[in-house]
């Protein structure tokens, strides 16, 4: 069939496996999100969030229909959402938040992952202090909106930092400010919106580029996991 054709095929198993792997996990945040808040995404922020985070990533209706009415379903699952802390090889730190109807099973998979690839879960709290949880958005650079005058909205609305790289708009914010920062890219009409909150290391650290090929090949094992919803390090 010739390079090119081995190439586009390469292309496709690498986006079909990413969506195996990332549809679960997008469901799982919007029945989440739908049972704690109700189904209905315009009076529940955290639904309509994860709704945005599920088009970002081109995950058909019919999948975020059925995440929604999964929370209302008699037989429905209850999932709790825990984190688990963790060192591993290299001086890089994790924070592994994990969505779950399994606690025991979540925990004991999580703690099997860290131990096989030189690392170990710690009690709970003890890295907290060497994390701030941040909000942080990203959407593609949108047509007709003067980046000058978004800017300054989302300064009123808590923004710490906006960064603008390959057509892309990454805008970052207090965690208390996760409401007021989506709902001003809200009103402007941002398409394609992810909006989450997130780790970020206080003490970022430097690794080479060997061992971060390490350090990958443990998140990859990580975020293999069902129940594992997002993996933060340290890493610069």
């Amino acid at each position: 069939m010739g390079r090119a054709f081995e190439y586009r095929r390469a292309a496709k198993e690498k986006r079909w496996d990413k969506m195996s792997k990332i549809f679960p996990k997008l469901a799982r945040s919007i029945t989440i999100a739908a049972k704690e808040g109700g189904t209905d995404p315009e009076a529940n922020s955290k639904l309509r969030t994860a709704i945005n985070n599920a088009k970002a990533e081109n995950m058909p209706k019919e999948n975020v229909d059925k995440a929604i009415a999964r929370a209302t379903a008699q037989d429905a699952e209850t999932f709790v959402e825990t984190n688990y802390e963790a060192k591993g090889p290299y001086g890089v730190l994790f924070w592994v938040e994990c969505a779950t109807d399994n606690p025991t099973r979540t925990v004991a998979n999580v703690k099997v992952i860290f131990k096989k690839n030189g690392g170990e879960v710690v009690q709970s709290g003890s890295l907290e202090f060497l994390f701030d949880r941040k909000s942080v958005i990203e959407f593609p650079k949108p047509d007709g909106v003067d980046l000058e005058e978004l800017e300054l909205e989302l300064i009123d609305a808590g923004l710490e930092e906006m960064e603008v790289t390959d057509g892309m708009v990454f805008v970052s914010g207090g965690f208390q400010d996760f409401g007021t920062l989506s709902a001003v890219c809200e009103g402007l009409g941002v398409e394609e919106m992810k909006a989450q909150l997130k780790r970020i290391p206080t003490s970022p650290i430097v690794i080479t580029d060997e061992q971060m090929e390490e350090i990958e090949l443990l998140i990859d094992k990580l975020e293999d996991d069902d129940d594992v919803q997002a993996v933060s390090t340290n890493i610069a």
